[in-house]
């Protein structure tokens, strides 16, 4: 390990369910040690994402957290210090992004392990909070796109019309810049003081999702949506169904029991139109491809706001309320 890492380090923490922001503890922990194909990280930034407060909340238990107390969040970016056995991608000094064990976190604190198989070089171009804004919204709203709903994001396949729902969130606004590289028709929803935000990020159409037509979800043109990245909650089959080109995907990345009944009665009325529950699979060479695509210019993380570690309660009551456009950045 680097000769001036401490034996201790900064970390926060939470010992039980609930408790939101109030429920963080802030610790000095030792550093992480590495085990076979993991590096260690100085962290240069992390963000954070709903699930953090929701695994925080309880909504994941008894699957997460791994155990307590537990240090949250899983999207970073530093520089590695050290390397386990078997590591052979990265050495001393280098620039990545990471992200960081589902079970295990780590992500709010000045050190953490991270699984080489899940950790990528970041060039200069990137900065560190560009980065950490990366992991899971970025991978969730191209596995959306790529995946779920078949689109080439070079522009070689079919011509879609996409909907993109809470557009200016994470998930969303990178959602709408990767399915406009693709040549897309992009509708977008979003509240009314960000749109012209996500008109920025290339959305050919924005709605307001407090108007009558933005609740609608009506296109302003017309059109009928072959897929809608769907990141809000709250929303009916009832709303998406009659704006649907004839086998149309609702793609779910907030999958809940509402949407849960959906998909039984679309089975039993055998409708071509569907609702696809998403749960992102994570690979190193899909978010290679988002480190190139904005060091190249063509993807961008919108910061919502940085915050500080030793202020980091101000980071998660943001996220808790909902309301944050892009990413919200900690750094240590």
């Amino acid at each position: 390990m680097a000769a001036m890492a401490p034996k201790l380090m900064h970390a926060v923490q939470y010992n039980c369910y609930g408790g939101g922001a109030y429920g963080l503890k802030h610790v000095e922990v030792p550093l992480p040690t590495p085990k076979k194909d993991e590096v260690v990280l100085k962290l240069e930034a992390a963000s954070l994402n709903p699930s953090d407060w929701k695994i925080q909340k309880g909504i994941l238990w008894p699957v997460f957290p791994g155990k307590f107390p537990h240090i949250p969040v899983n999207d970073v970016a530093g520089e590695v210090i050290d390397a386990g056995q078997g590591v052979k991608k990265f050495k001393e000094g280098e620039k990545v992004v990471a992200l960081l064990n589902y079970f295990n976190g780590g992500g709010l604190a000045e050190y953490a392990v991270a699984s080489e198989r899940l950790t990528v070089s970041r060039p200069p171009e990137v900065s560190a909070a560009e980065g950490a804004g990366l992991p899971i919204a970025g991978l969730t709203a191209l596995q959306a796109l790529t995946q779920a709903a078949n689109i080439k994001l070079d522009g070689t396949g079919e011509l879609k019309n996409i909907l993109v729902t809470a557009a200016s969130g994470g998930v969303g606004h990178y959602a709408v810049q990767l399915a406009k590289l693709g040549n897309n028709h992009v509708t977008a929803t979003c509240g009314a003081w960000n749109i012209d935000l996500v008109k920025s990020l290339g959305a050919d159409e924005v709605l307001d999702y407090k108007t009558p037509e933005g609740a609608g979800l009506k296109s302003p043109s017309g059109r009928k949506y072959d897929a809608v990245i769907h990141c809000a909650t709250g929303t009916p089959w009832s709303s998406f169904e009659p704006n649907l080109s004839a086998e149309g995907k609702v793609i779910d990345i907030t999958f809940g029991p509402s949407a849960l009944l959906t998909l039984v009665l679309n089975s039993l009325t055998f409708s071509k139109k569907q609702l696809v529950p998403l749960l992102m699979n994570p690979k190193a060479e899909n978010l290679e491809y988002l480190v190139k695509l904005v060091k190249e210019g063509k993807l961008k993380t919108v910061i919502d706001s940085k915050h500080a570690l030793a202020k980091v309660e101000d980071a998660w009551g943001k996220s808790i309320d909902g309301h944050a456009i892009g990413k919200i950045i900690v750094e240590p």
